[in-house]
């Protein structure tokens, strides 16, 4: 009897062994569920867009679940468009990195998550973020894009400064008119000009489209991620009818597509021409074209439209002792009083608005989610616990979450601008592993093999940039934020000019 008492304790014990895993954290069933089909990721829909929002939909679930960071949830938009809701949400930094492993994780097809646009909004072609890593036409693109990045590095100082010029002019016209000034309407138009002038050259959009070009950028956006948004329409019913439910039609793009197209082929030809001579064959020039669309306004332009407001947000809120200590920073490198150029080499000597612009990032990711399919079994670790998931099954992760995970981050919710320049070299590298806007951490490099955004080192330098060039040019502003679900509003009700530049009180 005790023998068999002693067999049974052993057969438990090398139960509870292989229940382990490889980093000795218990395997646990993922909790959570899909409920009913239809109506379950319905409610769901509108409990993330409507009843609770994002952040409160995720917070919820976690808390209904003990506090498990790794559970099963319906994801937007749902019936109609999606054809299958259910994913594994994985809801902290730990988890969130098999996200980036593209040796576990399959990306065609995940850009938007549960649902694919039509091809018809990209010319027939599918785009270089739809696809896979493994894809051959993946490298032969990636390599095209990471080509252009850095061949056209050294142009993006001078074409923001312009940008930053006209932009900010116009500010300050707004508030000598009628005392307050939105910045997004400015940043619209400056951004997809300026986009066009640091990839390609050539006249700006504004000029040979007219100045509806960033309205036609922007529709050509909302075809594509309009079952993603919300809070534009109301009432709330009728948006989730008009958004949620059915697909934009893509013939009512198609003349706005056509006119951003023929834009893009006069302006980027020389790209296109180089691209066929350094690889022959490898990509079909209408195919590299429609890519080349998609990187300048999807990439490029979407990003500095969604990430610029939510930085100048943080830098209003941060107030006159950040503006002082920011603007003393920038001046003592750049003088307010010279008209020496704001260079990529000057701000990398500005710790500060370096940190500031790393925290941005890490607060507001410009994409807020990942998506990707397992490739094959595996076991995902959180910080606690680690569970199985299978082959074939979608994988989700809200970044806002992961990037604000306060088992790496202290105080992980709050933007805490010097965070990144009042550490150790260490502390630094180890903290930039998990600011992964980039679809990979900060420390890490675009190649051809993995999904890193070969623009990321030109969206880092643009933040950079718009701190510095704030600073050099104003010692404090005041502006009233909105929060809305694509971006900030932010109106400027005030702004003082660098007083060594010999402008007064400097109050516009």
């Amino acid at each position: 009897m005790a023998s068999n008492k002693r067999a049974n304790s052993s057969d438990v014990a090398a139960g509870e062994q292989q229940k382990l895993s490889p980093s000795g954290l218990p395997i646990r069933k993922i909790p959570g569920g899909y409920g009913v089909p239809f109506f379950s990721p319905l409610r769901d829909r509108l409990d993330y867009f409507y009843f609770q929002g994002a952040d409160e939909f995720f917070r919820s679930r976690i808390a209904r679940n003990g506090g498990a960071t790794v559970l099963r949830v319906n994801m937007p938009p749902g019936p109609l468009i999606s054809g299958d809701s259910r994913v594994v949400a994985l809801l902290d930094a730990r988890s969130f990195r098999v996200l980036l492993d593209d040796s576990r994780v399959d990306k065609a097809g995940t850009l938007d998550g549960t649902y694919m646009p039509s091809l018809a909004l990209f010319g027939g072609h599918l785009p270089l973020a739809f696809l896979d890593a493994a894809d051959p036409r993946h490298a032969a693109l990636k390599r095209v894009m990471i080509r252009l990045a850095a061949a056209r590095m050294h142009h993006v100082a001078p074409a923001f400064g312009a940008a930053f010029t006209a932009m900010f002019d116009r500010v300050e016209a707004g508030l000598k008119a009628s005392g307050s000034d939105e910045f997004n309407k400015h940043n619209d138009r400056q951004m997809l000009d300026f986009t066009c002038a640091t990839l390609f050259g050539g006249a700006p959009p504004s000029k040979v489209i007219g100045d509806g070009a960033a309205a036609k950028a922007y529709k050509w956006l909302v075809f594509q991620l309009h079952p993603l948004a919300s809070k534009a329409i109301k009432p709330w019913p009728l948006e989730d009818l008009l958004l949620h439910t059915f697909r934009f039609p893509p013939f009512l793009v198609r003349r706005d597509y056509a006119e951003l197209t023929a834009y893009f082929a006069d302006v980027a030809a020389g790209v296109l021409e180089d691209a066929e001579k350094a690889d022959p064959g490898a990509i079909p020039r209408d195919e590299l074209l429609h890519n080349l669309v998609f990187l300048g306004i999807f990439n490029a332009y979407g990003g500095y439209k969604f990430f610029l407001p939510h930085l100048v947000k943080w830098l209003v809120r941060g107030g006159p002792e950040l503006h002082a200590r920011l603007a003393g920073e920038v001046r003592a490198v750049v003088p307010a009083d010279t008209a020496k150029a704001i260079t990529l080499a000057a701000v990398e000597k500005m710790p500060l608005v370096k940190s500031v612009v790393w925290e941005a990032l890490r607060m507001n990711p410009p994409v807020g989610f990942q998506y990707g399919r397992a490739r094959r079994d595996m076991v995902v670790e959180s910080h606690n616990a680690a569970y199985e998931v299978k082959k074939g099954e979608m994988l989700f992760g809200y970044q806002p979450l992961a990037t604000r995970d306060e088992h790496v981050f202290k105080r992980g919710g709050e933007f805490v601008a010097d965070r990144f320049a009042s550490c150790s070299d260490g502390e630094r590298q180890r903290l930039l592993e998990h600011v992964v806007w980039s679809n990979g951490p900060e420390t890490g490099v675009a190649a051809e093999g993995n999904k890193q955004c070969p623009g990321k080192d030109m969206a880092v330098a643009v933040g950079r940039l718009m701190v510095a060039e704030l600073f050099r040019r104003y010692d404090t502003f005041a502006a009233r934020v909105e929060e809305q679900p694509v971006e900030p509003v932010v109106t400027f009700t005030s702004v003082t000019r660098a007083t060594a530049a010999g402008h007064g009180d400097g109050k516009a």
